[in-house]
């Protein structure tokens, strides 16, 4: 299988400005054309992580996701990050992956984060979201999922883990030993790519975007305090060489989900 090509982009957001944010990642993923396979945005990029869906979540065939099908279609990879989305009376956190053909998935953040009463705003996923590019099969989770373990569980064979968030810094040491143990437990390749800088609540986030090994014993780039594009070749011979060194995965317990 081919190796995969991965870019991540730490920025500051404009807090809930989404044309501003639309145009400063349009500009920071200039020149990735034929470099990249998979381009992955923060949580809530365009936005921030806002409490105010009424007055800024977008329809499906809103600005945001029609930017990230010029976008995914312009630099010929997929494109994935969260956005605030509004069904009928209802809003999600909802991450979209969009391919370079227009065509994209979606998955709604299931652990919704108490502490700043998203519960309240927003509804909870209730499904996964597995989906391919170029053979690898991938998982993609929101912030706050991170913390659960079983909802993260590699039952099905994934080979990359990606979270996406916003994260204070205040927490970090929580941000990135856990994708650590993420990515020991599950023996995939791990991403969590967050954003930098203070928001509309004045919450400081230090960043510290991550590409850890699915060993978990090396983190082979990590960042934080400063905007960063990043892109490095993911290998999928290495991952297949870890779980069949070490086929930890045979040996997991079963277990059914119960959705409450």
């Amino acid at each position: 299988m081919n190796n995969l090509r991965v870019t991540t982009i730490q920025a500051a957001l404009a807090w809930e400005d989404i044309a501003a944010n639309l145009q400063a990642f349009e500009q920071k993923m200039q020149g990735l054309k034929g470099k990249t396979d998979l381009i992955i945005l923060p949580e809530m990029f365009s936005t921030g992580f806002s409490m105010h869906p009424a007055n800024l979540a977008e329809s499906m065939e809103g600005q945001a996701v029609q930017w990230m099908q010029a976008q995914a279609q312009k630099l010929n990879a997929v494109i994935t990050g969260s956005l605030m989305i509004r069904e009928g009376n209802l809003y999600f956190n909802r991450l979209i992956w969009m391919c370079p053909d227009g065509t994209f998935s979606s998955y709604d953040k299931r652990h919704l984060f108490t502490m700043a009463k998203e519960q309240e705003a927003y509804q909870a996923g209730t499904t996964h979201l597995y989906v391919e590019v170029k053979g690898w099969r991938v998982c993609p989770l929101i912030c706050y999922d991170l913390r659960f373990p079983v909802w993260s569980r590699n039952t099905t064979g994934y080979d990359l883990l990606i979270y996406v968030a916003n994260w204070p810094e205040k927490r970090n040491y929580a941000w990135k030993s856990l994708l650590q143990a993420r990515a020991i437990e599950n023996q995939a390749w791990t991403i969590g790519v967050n954003r930098v800088g203070k928001d509309g609540n004045d919450w400081y986030y230090s960043g510290d975007t991550s590409i850890i090994e699915p060993s978990g014993e090396k983190i082979i780039y990590s960042c934080a305090h400063e905007e960063a594009v990043f892109t490095t070749e993911l290998s999928h011979e290495y991952l297949t060489q870890i779980r069949q060194t070490l086929p930890f995965l045979n040996d997991q317990d079963a277990f059914e989900l119960l959705i409450t």
